[in-house]
């Protein structure tokens, strides 16, 4: 059975084929010569998860083909894994073999790494965790210099923390963000390091004032945030307000206010709505608003959402659906144009790009 391919020698061309669509996608919207915005071919996922196949003593990371779903395929090693991930999986693997107690009834491992070399590995089970769990996954976490979480049904034991600090140098600056276990984060570090350059770029001399929506763990807002006046910045997710708030202290930014609110909250906040609780203290009226950054989910905006933007002179888009990034492109064509586009290999090897434009008002 195949399992997927991770060839550099096809990298080039596999790439070459998704911007080729993405032009043709957007032609109608005259969009300009996007930036392209390569991944290492190996190597570059922080993120990966794994069910795990018992076979008698033996436990084994395993993958799945689409055409044959029940049918598992022990994996010897993952090669998009980051280093830290790629080191830890063998090491695990047979600290697993050598614990009944951390391997029985283990079903699912998930890996999260950073840039800057942190690891957190998750050991998800069908069964309740013991003390005797406890202090095996104690050892584990000293051997492995990682963190440690256990989960069951109900259940979670963390051995260290259940988060990561990020550092991504970036335009001379050193950005810290933290990365909560179970909650979003880029899962291609260096190309989201190439996001962060593009979007900054973008919205230099700009100016006035910055709106951002779905702004999960702070990840643009902390990278964005010296290159305007103020920034608004929102998010629905009760962890990732947490995680942009600890990273905008890690950073010393001073000017940005974050509210938990979803898009079409604050949308309906800012053209007049009813009063909401969470928007106690914010003056939207105090705003000098330029610009609005957007980083949605793949369904893309909602219909208020799409009217919101509709008000904005330059809106800085980045998309991970190129599909719902065209119907949005046409429901802002009266309005906006397309001044400048990038694409962003997020996920080499795969049908999926991430997108990048710079809408600015007719």
């Amino acid at each position: 059975m195949p399992l997927p391919s991770y060839n550099p020698a096809e990298y080039d061309a596999l790439l070459a084929g998704k911007v080729a669509r993405f032009k043709e996608d957007f032609a109608p919207f005259v969009v300009p010569e996007p930036a392209v915005f390569p991944s290492a071919p190996l190597h570059y996922r922080l993120r990966a998860e794994f069910r795990m196949w018992h076979d008698g003593a033996r436990v084994d990371y395993a993958m799945f083909d689409p055409a044959e779903p029940k049918l598992p395929i022990a994996i010897e090693d993952f090669p998009p894994a980051a280093a830290p991930i790629s080191a830890a999986m063998p090491r695990l693997r047979d600290a697993l073999m050598a614990c009944e107690v951390l391997k029985r009834k283990l079903f699912q491992v998930d890996f999260l790494a950073t840039l800057s070399g942190e690891l957190m590995i998750t050991l998800i089970y069908h069964r309740p965790l013991e003390e005797t769990w406890e202090a095996a996954a104690t050892e584990l976490a000293a051997t492995l210099g990682a963190q440690i979480i256990g989960r069951s049904r109900k259940q979670k034991i963390v051995v260290g923390r259940d988060w990561l600090q990020e550092e991504i140098e970036l335009n001379g600056r050193r950005l810290r963000y933290k990365q909560i276990e179970g909650s979003f984060s880029q899962p291609n570090g260096e190309v989201n390091r190439k996001m962060l350059g593009w979007a900054c770029a973008r919205a230099e001399g700009i100016g006035g004032d910055l709106l951002e929506l779905y702004c999960g763990n702070g990840n643009f807002t902390v990278a964005l945030a010296p290159q305007f006046g103020r920034v608004l910045a929102t998010e629905v997710s009760k962890p990732s307000v947490e995680a942009a708030n600890y990273s905008l202290e890690a950073n010393a930014i001073d000017n940005v206010t974050m509210v938990r609110m979803s898009s079409d909250e604050i949308s309906d906040a800012y053209t007049g709505g009813r009063e909401y609780r969470r928007m106690d203290g914010v003056d939207l009226a105090s705003y000098h608003f330029t610009t609005l950054f957007l980083d949605p989910p793949r369904s893309g905006l909602d219909a208020g959402t799409l009217q919101l933007a509709s008000g904005f002179e330059n809106i800085l888009y980045i998309s991970c659906n190129p599909l719902t990034l065209q119907a949005n492109v046409a429901a802002l064509q009266a309005t906006h144009r397309i001044a400048e586009a990038a694409v962003f290999d997020q996920f080499p090897y795969t049908h999926h790009l991430e997108c990048g434009l710079l809408l600015t008002r007719r």
